[in-house]
């Protein structure tokens, strides 16, 4: 499972909206970014109180891509 199919499958497990759930990987000399677009409605599911769910799909996604030898990657939740 590459990063993209990892983050849409992790968000789409929370939203109430998974169709609406768009995953789009960016990659640049700094590394690799992970565009993660919502429903407006499902943004504050998607990001936690405090960020608490954002920081723990960026830490699964960052686990993944460490395992993999992959370069450094961010998740941008839109």
């Amino acid at each position: 499972m590459n990063l993209v199919e990892l983050t849409e499958f992790l968000v789409k497990q929370i939203v109430k909206e998974p169709d609406m759930v768009l995953v789009k990987q960016i990659e640049d000399e700094e590394g690799i970014t992970i565009l993660v677009s919502v429903d407006e409605a499902d943004k504050g599911i998607v990001i936690g109180k405090g960020g608490n769910v954002a920081n723990s799909i960026r830490t699964l996604v960052q686990a993944s891509a460490y395992i993999n030898n992959q370069k450094h990657v961010r998740v941008n939740i839109e």
